[in-house]
């Protein structure tokens, strides 16, 4: 099957679909270790990386803090507005550059 939903084989050399459509809202998931003084640091080092990368503010309504079950990790959920794939993958770039984050989808 296709990626259209038809069972006709896609021709070689055919356009695929982009899998995000710009612009777009997206949300990433970026995990760091939580330490009672360090959380507050965290989300803040993570707007601040945003920020940069987008050149402008991201709201802090955008952002979902969650803390492990255990307390040694904070995740946060960060929607931001995109407008193309090279912005999407420039941000991947910084948060795999960036030594406070442990993880991120």
């Amino acid at each position: 099957m296709t990626q259209d939903g038809t069972d006709k084989p896609e021709t070689p050399g055919e356009e695929k679909k982009p899998l995000v459509e710009y612009p777009s809202v997206y949300e990433y998931k970026v995990m760091g270790k939580a330490t009672v003084e360090e959380t507050a640091g965290f989300e803040e080092h993570v707007r601040s990386l945003f920020r940069r990368k987008m050149g402008m503010e991201v709201s802090p309504d955008s952002i979902h803090v969650q803390h492990s079950r255990k307390g040694k990790f904070v995740s946060l959920s960060v929607s931001v507005f995109l407008l193309s794939e090279e912005q999407r993958r420039g941000i991947y770039e910084e948060l795999h550059q960036d030594p406070r984050i442990v993880y991120y989808l």
